[in-house]
């Protein structure tokens, strides 16, 4: 062993170690690599930078950017939503929808932001569905990982495989080239999971985890479920082709207008009411009744409306464009002593008060001549927007914590279908072969901009850039173990052990390995120093070096067997109140059974 391979293999035990201790951030340490390194004399400072010109580099930060997109166009949220619609009552109808919808959409933006995403909804279900949140946050989290497996774009680990192919002047995996083992194992990880989950917890039990406030616990604190109701203006009623401001049906009703749902075409539009609010025929008035006795006191015949079923509340319908937050009146607001008519909230927030709470009860009714006293919190709606709007105004009025549904408001809603639209173009792109993929990825950034799907501050936040810096960090470790004769080292001690077993077994041993060092580092470093021993070994044992690549590229995203393994794990470990050896009880068997998968299939897809 020479000098600098002894350096370069202690500074890599370095890296290592401090990746399972966690200090410093992951990020830190690879920047502590690009520095050491030149100062080492192992590498040349442009060969310890060349990682930020790596195309997949550039490609995993425009993935970032367009899964970013997706969420502010709300198209992920829509799949929470029919995922809700779809499971019903049913935990295994859920479990596999979940996972089939996670791993889908997995497949084209980033699995972590993915996972981040359904927990709420998942949390919300389970509550719901009177299961414990254990039992589906493990399902979700293995979905995450499994989408990994599904297409090239998926996971970091794939592109530095991809990347390394094309380093060494082959051609590299196309878009779906990894979907027929990522299938097979999709379908796996859904029986598994059948199965698994009654070593999770048992149904029937209800999760302890502490949850925000929602919607519906707002609702119901302010006694709204009662005073809800949908009213349809006829073709003859008297308030069409009217401004609300000058019908007054909160003052000499008492029929308080929050929405009005109006058909565009194949779609219903929803308008948040305000004063200048034009009311046409056939809009559905979303309303808030002073009394529910009020319907049959004649008003709607008067008025020319007619009374639509109401299956569920219009919050929770609409949870995505019209909210509800409480506004609590310190004792020097100015508002002291005026009454909700006079606040003036419609005009000068758009916003509309529909609850009063005093001493932690809430009073009946629209209430809109009591005075306000100190202490007094208000329950208004309208549009997200706004809400957030009152958070810089806090003299006169307080607004208190956010319900959990402001987390899945898409910003940019109206712009999903050109989301879509870029999201397509690349993948064609990717799949024809056109353009390389880092410029098809650029394109869809691109268009996703031009098209106000997202905007520059957003895109530069939605980088995740401590992996972008880990992945910088830790190239240079392949160049540097290959130059110092580390490469041919581990290879030759795979050989050792394998022996001359048939390529098989090496597939084998190197999945084994590859796994083994994904339990102490991320997927992504796991994939940085494997994808240049795998096609060494391959070139040693004089076959094609795609299955090598391909085995390396799986087994990094097989890291399910310890919560530190990937940070999908991390997430749900909170919320599912998991213990360190759950994810062993679990992950280490569904494991083996990914790596049978992988030997046996991996061979057949792509010739030894």
């Amino acid at each position: 062993m020479t000098t600098d391979l002894f350096i370069v293999l202690a500074l890599l035990l370095t890296c290592i170690t401090l990746f399972v201790i966690n200090k410093p951030r992951m990020d830190v340490v690879g920047l502590m690599v690009v520095v050491a390194l030149p100062l080492l004399g192992i590498l040349s400072i442009g060969e310890t930078l060349a990682g930020f010109s790596d195309p997949s580099v550039v490609l995993i930060a425009a993935l970032f950017v367009i899964g970013e997109g997706l969420v502010r166009t709300g198209i992920a949220y829509r799949l929470g939503d029919w995922l809700v619609k779809r499971a019903g009552s049913s935990e295994t109808r859920l479990l596999v929808l979940l996972m089939l919808v996670v791993a889908g959409l997995g497949s084209v933006m980033s699995s972590t932001g993915v996972v981040a995403i359904f927990i709420p909804v998942v949390l919300s279900i389970a509550a719901r569905l009177n299961v414990t949140a254990s039992r589906l946050m493990m399902p979700l989290a293995f979905a995450g990982l499994i989408s990994g497996m599904l297409t090239l774009v998926a996971t970091p680990p794939n592109m530095v495989v991809h990347g390394e192919l094309l380093r060494a002047g082959l051609s590299g995996f196309g878009f779906f080239s990894f979907a027929p083992i990522g299938l097979v194992v999709l379908g796996m990880g859904v029986v598994y999971m059948l199965f698994a989950r009654r070593w999770l917890g048992a149904q029937g039990e209800q999760s302890n985890t502490q949850r925000r406030h929602t919607l519906a616990d707002l609702a119901q604190a302010y006694h709204l479920s009662q005073r809800e109701c949908r009213l349809r203006v006829l073709p003859a009623s008297r308030l069409a082709n009217q401004a609300l401001n000058a019908l007054e049906l909160r003052q000499q009703y008492g029929i308080n207008v929050i929405g009005v749902e109006r058909k565009r075409g194949f779609r219903t539009e929803l308008l948040i009411a305000t004063g200048s609010t034009e009311l046409l025929p056939g809009d559905v008035l979303l309303a808030d009744l002073a009394s529910p006795a009020i319907a049959l006191l004649g008003a709607y015949d008067e008025l020319g409306l007619e009374a639509l079923p109401l299956k569920s509340s219009y919050y929770a319908v609409h949870s995505h464009e019209l909210g509800l937050v409480e506004v609590a009146l310190p004792p020097e607001s100015e508002l002291i002593g005026k009454t909700i008519q006079e606040l003036g909230f419609r005009s000068r927030h758009k916003l509309n008060v529909v609850g009063l709470r005093r001493d932690r009860q809430a009073l009946d009714g629209l209430l809109v001549d009591e005075k306000l006293k100190p202490g007094d919190t208000l329950l208004v709606a309208g549009k997200w927007r706004r809400i957030h709007a009152l958070q810089g105004q806090s003299r006169d009025f307080l607004v208190l914590t956010l319900p959990a549904e402001v987390d899945e408001v898409a910003s940019t809603a109206s712009k999903a279908p050109y989301a879509l639209l870029s999201l397509a173009v690349m993948v064609v792109l990717m799949v024809s072969g056109w353009v390389p993929n880092v410029v098809a990825a650029l394109i869809a950034c691109l268009m996703m901009g031009a098209f106000r799907c997202i905007d520059m501050d957003s895109a530069y936040r939605a980088v995740h850039w401590p992996s972008l810096l880990l992945i910088v960090g830790m190239l240079p470790f392949a160049l540097a173990l290959q130059r110092t004769g580390g490469i041919n080292l581990a290879v030759e001690g795979l050989i050792a052990v394998v022996g001359d077993a048939s390529p098989h077994a090496m597939l084998a041993a190197l999945f084994l390995l590859t796994a083994i060092i994904g339990l102490f580092i991320s997927n992504t470093a796991t994939a940085v120093l494997m994808a240049p021993v795998a096609l060494t070994a391959a070139q040693q044992l004089q076959v094609s070096p795609y299955p090598f690549a391909m085995t390396v590229a799986i087994a990094a995203s097989a890291a399910f067997m310890t919560p530190v393994s990937s940070p999908v794990n991390t997430l749900v470990l909170g919320p599912g109140q998991y213990r360190f050896v759950d994810f062993i009880k679990i992950g280490v068997p569904f494991t083996v059974l990914v790596l049978v998968a992988t030997v046996v299939l991996v061979p057949l897809l792509f010739s030894l």
